[in-house]
């Protein structure tokens, strides 16, 4: 998506009203007809169920919402927003915790194609799937360009979007993303940081993206020095704060004497939320190009059940194949069972890598065996489930 500087400040005749669709409560002279207000009388809810709580990720992340995310400048924040988005279109876990399922849009402004190919490759990786199977995350690079999303103008300064952001609203239509990164809102904001008014009506364009299109926005920020210091992760005014259902702060961690005895830990703190407690921590560590979670038990938990998933995924395919009178081999030739299963729709993008692993645990707990077949001149080996369950 190549987009000239020029043309993100075209939309400037334009109205936020006009370009969110929200209905506007604004009169124009005197007699003007008042638009009706929306009321909903509380005893109605009586007979209904009561709607669930919705989450992107489980107690962390709220669906349908924007969540901030800061982070000083070196931390990851951009690799750990990648590893939610690459966890969100792979049915994965994401540092210990379940995440809903869906198409993902990754936009940056801060990295290059070539620097995020690099990290998606070291993800991809640790979750055991292949990136040919990643046809459901789409990145947007903007690293070098103009990449504004709203700039002030008109009386009282007022934002207004850029058709950059009506570039990125076509595109999330089209996608229909269950989750959106923006990395980093020093690039994409154009108006005064510290300017109440400015952030809220920032926070609201983003907010119409999540109500109208059902999707979650995930945004990335550099704190300030004093929020940095403070531990509070803010940057310019409160509003940022106010308006955000949900806050999050990833730094480094650092001792008494503001050294750091790891540079591989870092923490994910919760610093506001409107629907759990705050102060809830996540300890992660970097390893081989990813964020791990820091508790061995949670990390062996994700594990264990990332592997019953691929077990799971790896016999029902093998079973299918047997009732569709398709042989599958466990040597690498062109039936070798892995590539074959990552290629199948019903693999839910199980990569080759994760399915490779899954075929050789069953091997070894004796779930599935090799079978000779064919005549005496040409012998031929396939893969059988042996009907040897999991406890036995």
């Amino acid at each position: 998506m190549n987009f000239e500087a020029s043309q993100f400040h075209t939309a400037k005749s334009l109205s936020m009203d006009d370009v969110t669709g929200r209905k506007s409560w604004r009169t124009e002279g005197k007699g003007a007809t008042l638009p009706p207000l929306p009321v909903v009388v509380a005893s109605s809810f009586a007979d209904k169920p009561i709607p669930p709580r919705e989450w992107h990720v489980d107690a962390l992340i709220p669906k349908g919402n924007v969540t901030l995310l800061a982070g000083d400048g070196g931390t990851g924040k951009t690799l750990l927003g990648l590893q939610l988005a690459v966890a969100t279109t792979t049915d994965r876990f994401w540092l210990g915790r379940t995440v809903a399922r869906g198409p993902a849009i990754f936009l940056t402004s801060e990295d290059a194609i070539d620097e995020i190919h690099r990290r998606l490759a070291d993800v991809a990786d640790s979750v055991g799937v292949d990136l040919e199977t990643m046809t459901d995350l789409h990145i947007v690079p903007l690293a070098g360009q103009d990449a504004l999303f709203a700039v002030p103008g008109g009386k009282g300064g007022k934002l207004n979007p850029t058709a950059l952001f009506q570039s990125v609203t076509r595109l999330i239509e089209e996608k229909q993303p269950a989750l959106v990164v923006l990395d980093a809102l020093a690039d994409l904001f154009g108006g005064d940081e510290i300017n109440r008014a400015h952030a809220r009506q920032f926070i609201g364009l983003l907010r119409t993206w999540a109500v109208k299109y059902a999707t979650t926005i995930l945004l990335l920020a550099h704190p300030s020095l004093s929020g940095m210091s403070s531990g509070s992760g803010l940057s310019g005014s409160t509003a940022w704060n106010n308006s955000v259902r949900s806050r999050l702060y990833f730094e480094r961690v650092k001792n008494d004497q503001n050294t750091e005895d790891d540079p591989d830990l870092r923490v994910l703190r919760i610093v506001k939320t409107n629907y759990d407690r705050v102060g809830t921590e996540i300890k992660v560590r970097w390893r081989a190009g990813v964020f791990v979670t820091g508790s061995p038990t949670t990390d062996s938990f994700s594990r264990m059940t990332a592997n019953a998933k691929a077990d799971r995924i790896f016999l029902e395919l093998l079973a299918a194949y047997e009732a569709e009178g398709r042989n599958v081999s466990a040597t690498p030739c062109a039936t070798y069972a892995p590539t074959v299963f990552a290629k199948d729709k019903r693999s839910e993008n199980m990569g080759k890598r994760g399915l490779t692993e899954a075929m050789n645990r069953l091997f070894a707990a004796g779930r599935i065996r090799n079978v000779e077949f064919g005549s005496a001149s040409h012998r031929r080996s396939r893969i059988e489930i042996t009907g040897k369950g999991e406890d036995e």
